[in-house]
Parts: structure tokens; sequence; C-alpha cells
């Protein structure tokens, strides 16, 4: 590459790299708030479907799981440990219920799992970004 181009390509780059914090900030809120939705699917009904029976395992605990780690993960309070139980609870889920239908993701309906599991593990690894209530 020549001299102009790297100098263009790097005017191009800076930009975008200093707003990184906030790009992952925001990422963190709304995967934060689309896990919780899929607690308060399995709790209450909403925004559609039928509410598990109060205590039932696994349907119930895990939304009340899925809304509490949500919501610590919208706000980013305690993200890293909330995204490392966020995903390990995914990585369960993909292998006892997804996996004995077949391998690939796409195929035996794991595919929201799966990236939910590893969507966390990229939060356990970056922390929280901006806007959250403690940057760490």
């Amino acid at each position: 590459m020549s001299t102009s181009t790297v100098d263009t390509v790097a005017r191009f780059q800076d930009p975008l790299t200093a707003r990184v914090p906030l790009a992952l900030g925001v990422f963190r809120i709304l995967v934060g708030l689309m896990y919780a939705m899929h607690g308060t699917v399995k709790l209450f009904g909403f925004p559609s479907g039928s509410p598990a029976a109060v205590g039932t395992w696994p349907a119930w605990w895990a939304g009340v799981l899925e809304v509490v780690l949500g919501l610590l993960i919208t706000v980013g309070f305690f993200t890293r440990i909330a995204a490392f139980v966020a995903s390990g609870m995914m990585a369960v889920a993909y292998f006892w219920m997804h996996f004995p239908d077949g391998f690939w993701p796409i195929d035996n309906g794991g595919e929201t799992a799966a990236l939910y599991s590893f969507i966390f593990l990229l939060l356990v690894f970056t922390g929280p970004g901006a806007l959250s209530i403690n940057r760490r």
C-alpha cells in the first residue's frame, strides 16, 4: 500500500475505533434486553406465549435466570459475572435441548442458544463498554 492509502485508511478507522466502548455498550444493552425478554415470555407470557407454571423445571427457573441476568447485563452491573453465567446457561441449553436432535445448530433449532452463548462469552472478555453502572 502506498503511504497515502495507509493514511486514508487510518483516517477512516480512527473515529470508529474511538467509539468502540459506546458501540459495545449499545450492543450489551440490546442483547441484555432481548435475553431478558426470553425470560418474560417464560414467566409472564409477555409479549406473547403462555407462561410456565411457577416453579416448573426447567422453564420457570430458566425464565427467572434470563430476566435477572438479562437485566444485570442491560444495566452493566456485574456484567462479566452475569455474562459468564448466561453463557454457560445457554451452552447447557444447547447441549441438553438441541444437540440430541443433530450436530448443526441450524438443523437442530439451537442457533439462538449457540449464538447467545458466544455473545455472552464475548462480553466476559470485553466487559460492559460504555453506558454501564460499573465500568471495568
